[in-house]
């Protein structure tokens, strides 16, 4: 009966939970992108001749380093419509989580940066290429070579701290899982079942970040 019982409960509310993953994964994939390039524009900008850009990005980074995330997510989701910004759930979500992946992969791809010698560039110049090209195809590379695990490590964190946007009704895991423990009471069950799901879904992003960051920098990426 136990074991029937176990399976019903799977057949009702398992398309939730699958709703819900689908969810958190979109939300992940599209703050990856979106975070990872603004982490390299931030980290050129901070490195920049330019005062009022080292300015703006050092500013940016202390900001959102030192407040909560759930802070910044209230503050687009309730706060920008007082000023005519409407943005629905799923957007805040992303711009929020885009807004917090930037700030701290913005240093570590700075950390990189700086490890890369300066002779990389000087090379460049050399060869009679220009600042964009040397930055993008000789420095880059291997400032994200360097620096991949910490990064792919910022990027799980991130895909987890996305449980908090539950609380503007996006239908992430987090949020099929309160909604099936209201109905069921079955707290235990449903959270063991959404903590597992996490860590299977952390387990799979990082794995995907190293085949993907292997097939880009080649071997010796763990």
């Amino acid at each position: 009966m136990a074991g029937g019982a176990d399976l019903a409960w799977l057949e009702v509310y398992g398309v939730a939970l699958l709703s819900g993953v689908v969810t958190t994964i979109e939300l992940i994939a599209a703050t990856t992108l979106l975070g990872g390039a603004l982490s390299i524009l931030g980290a050129a900008a901070r490195r920049s001749g330019i005062a009022w850009c080292r300015a703006a990005a050092g500013g940016y980074v202390e900001l959102i380093r030192n407040t909560p995330f759930i802070a910044q997510l209230f503050f687009i989701y309730f706060g920008l419509p007082s000023i005519g910004l409407h943005l629905n759930a799923m957007a805040a979500a992303i711009l929020a989580m885009t807004i917090n992946l930037g700030a701290y992969g913005m240093e570590i791809v700075r950390a990189g940066l700086d490890a890369v010698g300066p002779g990389q560039s000087e090379a460049g110049r050399a060869l009679g290429l220009g600042l964009p090209i040397v930055f993008l195809r000789i420095v880059l590379p291997q400032a994200l070579r360097a620096i991949f695990p910490a990064l792919a490590s910022q990027i799980v964190i991130t895909m987890l701290e996305s449980s908090v946007v539950s609380v503007i009704a996006v239908r992430d895991l987090t949020y099929q899982a309160d909604l099936i423990q209201s109905r069921t009471f079955q707290a235990f069950r449903t959270y063991l079942l959404a903590a597992l799901i996490y860590l299977a879904l952390s387990i799979l992003l990082r794995r995907m970040l190293g085949v993907s960051a292997r097939r880009l920098f080649g071997a010796g990426i763990g």
